[in-house]
């Protein structure tokens, strides 16, 4: 039982016809399924922001998805308002096998931090508590797929590398939102950090 599957933000909204769709979200969803199959332990993630987060655009007067802010923990990304909490953009997607599930991170719901990483929030401060979960497990190895591979998942797979996890990203398992050369950016952060794309 050393090895789990992480799986980061399968939900509607970031899935085709979602509030920040990312292309062909929903294509890697059978490919997931079949990998969960074949892991000790698997965790899902799920983005779950209050009305009203600081992330969203629509938060900050004269501001427009997709612009950057300084927040006081650094620069941050204005998003359309999605996954807000108990709504149906933030229930998993339908096709996602959620029986498989060990454990549901939840994660953005503090209204003044975003939360991309399933390890910390945006602040790098504050843990979410699947370090801890994972080492009393006795885990050691992880892979990750889901959405989006620049954002959510790279900083997840970034931050578990730091934290001494050996960590894979299957790409063949992600989509990406490609914002302004994000995807390159992403993949070099994580070979960089040690993780293993494949």
């Amino acid at each position: 039982m050393t090895h789990a599957v992480i799986v980061i933000d399968v939900q509607n909204d970031f899935c085709p016809g979602g509030a920040l769709a990312v292309s062909d979200g929903d294509a890697i969803i059978g490919g997931i399924n079949a990998l969960m199959q074949q892991a000790d332990a698997v965790v899902l993630t799920q983005d779950w922001h209050p009305a009203g987060h600081s992330s969203f655009a629509s938060s900050h007067a004269g501001q427009a998805p997709f612009d950057v802010t300084q927040m006081p923990y650094g620069p941050q990304v204005l998003w359309p308002d999605h996954c807000i909490q108990g709504s149906a953009g933030a229930a998993f997607h339908p096709k996602l096998d959620q029986t498989r599930a060990d454990m549901i991170i939840r994660k953005g719901y503090n209204p003044a931090i975003d939360s991309y990483s399933a390890f910390f929030e945006n602040d790098q401060k504050t843990p979410t508590g699947l370090e801890g979960y994972l080492r009393t497990r006795g885990i050691t190895q992880l892979t990750m797929v889901g959405l989006a591979l620049d954002f959510c998942v790279q900083f997840s797979a970034v931050d578990a590398a730091k934290l001494g996890f050996d960590v894979e990203v299957r790409l063949d398992l992600c989509r990406a939102i490609d914002l302004d050369g994000s995807l390159a950016a992403a993949q070099d952060a994580m070979m960089a950090a040690g993780v293993t794309l494949r």
